[in-house]
């Protein structure tokens, strides 16, 4: 499987230390197979003039469950937001696992997952909010010797001015 992974650098040898701490599914490399997403998520670096490149890799996610701790959520559900909320609060849920993989809280989930944050509303209203939201796919590699094994860099292309 195409994965790809969006970055202001060509990223031939990506490390999961290098990713930033209480993102979605925690700290690890970041990729999707996406490729429209991945270009999305440099667009902004795109807009203050700065290099960009979508970075390829192949997956060998044959048997991906039987060779590591895979996780999927299939959709945003309660063991999902429940998840990205002890994540981005800090807490290690997911080093039990060496990927994971599932929906983005882009910006419209950001903002429910917010107000849900916020005690602003219930789980259920979030839930009931998050239903109508068609996710988009992101894989979280957080075990580098799985990565390594698994997410081989295959090639990369730069993003001009224009997405």
């Amino acid at each position: 499987m195409k994965l790809y992974h969006g970055s202001t650098q060509i990223v031939d040898k990506p490390l999961v230390s290098v990713g930033r701490s209480n993102l979605d599914f925690g700290k690890g490399f970041y990729a999707t197979d996406l490729q429209t997403q991945a270009e999305k998520w440099i667009s902004r670096f795109v807009s203050l003039g700065k290099k960009s490149f979508v970075n390829i890799y192949n997956f060998d996610n044959q048997n991906i469950d039987t060779k590591c701790k895979y996780k999927k959520f299939l959709d945003y559900n309660e063991e999902w937001l429940d998840f990205i909320i002890n994540c981005r609060s800090g807490k290690n849920d997911y080093l039990n696992f060496d990927i994971i993989e599932g929906g983005i809280a882009n910006d419209r989930v950001f903002n429910t997952i917010e107000l849900y944050f916020s005690n602003l509303i219930d789980k259920n209203t979030t839930l009931n909010r998050l239903k109508y939201e068609k996710p988009n796919n992101q894989i979280c590699f957080i075990n580098q010797s799985v990565m390594d094994d698994v997410l081989h860099f295959e090639a990369y292309y730069e993003i001009g001015e224009k997405l």
